[in-house]
């Protein structure tokens, strides 16, 4: 997210982008149609194919509470309103959301009520973890979290760290079952990713002052962090992958509100796209190398691209303001209790200055999950993921 998380004092955009964003831009296309009901719950809690558990890896676009635990001022948090005001019960949960979001569709889809929660609500109780583990999985991701340590430093669980936790958590899991019955269980449960979007929002910004930066360089970390991320997960057993790539940064209210005219800045989506191409072929590398290694890597840049296109086809009638949020694209200002709210969120895309509105979330899980492949999703969908034996 950017200087507006919530719970942070708001403050106009200046020229310059912020430096703290966590987005993946969920929003739904003019090609992109909700998919059936049964589409999405053909792997309920009755279907014995369902996987055992979905452990989640990423930013704010997947975190569901664990930087509610975290201490610090500039700990990005979304517990007060009016985040979740569409949530049952109009919780702020901690969710960067105005309800749910892609990790609770994606989980959803799978046979979950909801995504499973996050580790550091777990942690203070080594048997609630393990079972909660055992019963959904556990979510890792935090809002902020980059793939290198340095993205948003002491504000944000990292990737690495994040995995460091899995780690624990399987080592509780081994010594309550026993290291064959994890390994037959983790071998079955979804990894679900979605991080990279805020180094390359901290990247940008530092662009602004040395312009000269090699762009180069910084894919290859983030590469060799991710991939190294997938290897030590599946050192410790894991071995079906769902991953999103990064979607269109420059189209987020945050970035538009730097254009005279509200338009997204192609800098910020050529950055994106990059990446993208890089991380594609490193992934398709690991599962030839891998061991039993099988992943869908969703194409959030592409996706993102066919709603722009053509928004109306899809309901929106605003792809460039926050709902929750004030002053010019509703991006100066953070989504807070003071904040101005839109009334017809479903046909917002985006909820506050960089992340999408619920809806956004439900159609974009809906079509990773089970779209046609190479459409979205390669060289499976996400459904195909979580169905498959191994």
């Amino acid at each position: 997210m950017v200087a507006g998380y919530a719970g942070h004092s708001s403050a106009a955009a200046g020229k310059n982008l912020p430096p703290l964003l966590c987005l993946l831009l969920l929003v739904t296309s003019s090609s992109v149609q909700p998919l059936p009901a049964a589409a999405v719950s053909s792997s309920g809690p009755g279907d014995r194919r369902r996987p055992p558990a979905v452990f989640v890896f990423g930013d704010s676009t997947l975190d569901v509470g664990n930087n509610n635990y975290l201490t610090g001022p500039d700990v990005p948090r979304a517990d007060k309103p009016y985040y979740g005001i569409d949530f049952p019960g109009s919780i702020a949960t901690g969710r960067f959301s105005n309800g749910y979001n892609i990790a609770d569709y994606l989980a959803k889809s799978m046979g979950f009520a909801s995504s499973p929660p996050p580790y550091l609500s777990l942690a203070p109780s080594p048997g609630r973890l393990v079972h909660t583990a055992l019963a959904t999985g556990v979510s890792y991701a935090s809002g902020g979290a980059g793939i290198l340590d340095s993205t948003n430093a002491g504000n944000n669980i990292p990737l690495s760290k994040q995995v460091q936790y899995f780690r624990s958590t399987r080592s509780q899991m081994v010594a309550k079952l026993g290291s064959r019955a994890t390994a037959v269980l983790l071998s079955k449960s979804v990894f679900l990713f979605s991080v990279g979007s805020n180094d390359l929002f901290v990247f940008a910004a530092g662009q602004q002052q040395q312009p000269n930066t090699d762009v180069a360089a910084l894919y290859a970390s983030l590469v060799s962090n991710y991939t190294a991320s997938v290897r030590a997960l599946h050192a410790m057993g894991a071995r079906k992958f769902a991953l999103i790539n990064v979607g269109m940064l420059g189209c987020v209210p945050a970035a538009r509100v730097n254009d005279p005219a509200g338009a997204c800045l192609d800098g910020l989506n050529g950055l994106a796209s990059g990446f993208d191409d890089v991380l594609a072929p490193a992934l398709a590398g690991l599962a030839a190398r891998l061991p039993g290694l099988v992943y869908s890597l969703a194409d959030y840049y592409g996706f993102s691209a066919a709603t722009f296109a053509d928004p109306g086809a899809s309901g929106y009638t605003d792809v460039a303001d926050a709902c929750c949020g004030g002053g010019r694209l509703g991006a100066e200002a953070d989504c807070l209790p003071n904040a101005t709210v839109c009334a017809d969120r479903d046909r917002h895309a985006f909820w506050d200055r960089v992340h999408p509105c619920q809806r956004g979330a439900m159609l974009a899980a809906q079509n990773f999950y089970d779209s046609r492949p190479g459409r979205y999703t390669a060289p499976i969908n996400f459904k195909q993921l979580a169905l498959t034996s191994l």
